[in-house]
């Protein structure tokens, strides 16, 4: 009951404030994280959440983020169309952005490779769910919106064949590991292809068909039926091809889901914030050595950009837009339930990694729920100073 009051004492806030958030720094993202901070010191008594909830909200929510995520790439019609610059950001960028944070890791944290590989892979994923203010700015191109959508969208599943490799290598099951997890990401994919194609054509067909509110629960229910049936398989795989088939096979659904995903997504984004926050204030607020938050600075802010910078080189896009791609890689949700994974597998850096990928998350979240809406009127500021300087000479 302190939990569910908080949240909603914490929800009612955030309303107030959210016509101010649109356009300042002010961020309800940031106000639930608080809170939850505030919460974990446990004032009045407030009893901390499970962690089990936390794990479990965090699935929930990475399910919604990548579900409404693969709708929103337009299918497969649209992904033929504009693959070639996602496929450089997530192939190439991607391993950059590990290889950059592991070295890091291994050189500040002094951890062991293994260790390093298994913190980049962790930091790796991408979540712009926290940046939504830029995808409100008409002035940012749709591409550079495209490619971010799109990233963050596989990059959560590309994560983590080398996540659980690396985890599994410091407790001593890496064969079964790899056959494992190469099994899981096909069994994913075909479970998020096979549930929506065969509930649109039931929904097609002239016995059944979706009326009112109910067109708008179908694609959820649609979604979670391929989660719900990837008992042994990739989840988030499962999840994001679920999405893109559905937008792939029905318009309509696609649609008519869209508000409602929309709104779900964020109310459980808040919660895993809120919770989140309670669960890992005794850590966060416990001092550090100053390179863990260094490197935690680093992974955020640094370690990306160079990446993007590197995998766009000669990709024809203008400078501004790669920079636009390579500094809004927000870490979120997959790289938090990530650090609860290596957290419950016990291993001899277990501890210190999750803890240092909890930090570059806080971070993250902090610094892009807060920041999005000016770096989206920079951009839309410079795009438009070069048409103001043409207009005199032109008349």
């Amino acid at each position: 009951m302190d939990l569910l009051l908080a949240y909603a004492c914490t929800l009612f806030v955030a309303v107030l404030i959210s016509c101010r958030a649109r356009e300042s720094v002010l961020s309800t993202s940031v106000l639930f994280l608080a809170v939850g901070l505030v919460l974990g010191k446990r004032p009045f008594g407030f009893h901390v959440p499970p962690q089990e909830l936390l794990f479990r909200l965090a699935d929930l929510a990475l399910f919604s983020v990548l579900y409404t995520s693969g709708m929103k790439t337009g299918g497969l019609q649209a992904l033929r169309r504009s693959w070639r610059m996602p496929s450089r950001a997530l192939f190439a960028g991607m391993p950059l952005t590990i290889a950059g944070a592991a070295l890091i890791a291994h050189w500040m944290l002094s951890l062991s490779w293994v260790g390093a590989i298994l913190i980049g892979s962790a930091l790796s994923p991408t979540d712009p769910i926290f940046i939504s203010g830029v995808f409100r700015v008409e002035a940012i191109p749709e591409r550079v919106k495209h490619i971010l959508n799109v990233e963050s969208g596989f990059n959560d599943g590309l994560a983590l064949p080398p996540l659980l490799i690396t985890l599994a290598l410091l407790t001593g099951n890496a064969n079964r590991a790899v056959v494992s997890t190469v099994s899981d990401l096909a069994l994913g994919l075909l479970i998020g292809i096979a549930i929506p194609w065969t509930g649109i054509r039931l929904e097609r067909s002239r016995f059944f068909g979706a009326a009112g509110i109910f067109q708008r629960l179908n694609a959820f229910a649609l979604g979670l039926l391929a989660v719900a049936e990837a008992v042994h398989a990739n989840i988030f795989f499962a999840a994001f091809a679920a999405g893109i088939t559905t937008a792939t096979f029905s318009e309509a659904v696609t649609k008519a889901f869209h508000d409602f995903g929309d709104q779900v997504t964020e109310l459980l984004k808040l919660a895993v914030l809120l919770v989140f926050g309670a669960r890992v204030a005794p850590v966060l607020f416990a001092v550090a050595p100053a390179t863990v938050y260094i490197f935690a600075v680093l992974a955020v802010f640094a370690v990306r950009p160079v990446a993007i910078w590197l995998s766009l080189w000669r990709s024809g896009l203008p400078l501004r837009e790669k920079t636009m791609i390579g500094i809004f890689g927000p870490k979120g949700f997959a790289s938090l339930v990530y650090a609860l994974m290596i957290l419950h597998s016990g291993g001899a850096e277990s501890h210190q990694i999750a803890r240092t990928v909890g930090l570059a998350v806080t971070f993250s979240i902090v610094f892009f729920s807060s920041t999005d809406v000016f770096f989206g009127r920079w951009f839309g500021t410079n795009q438009k100073r070069p048409e103001h300087r043409k207009q005199p000479n032109a008349a």
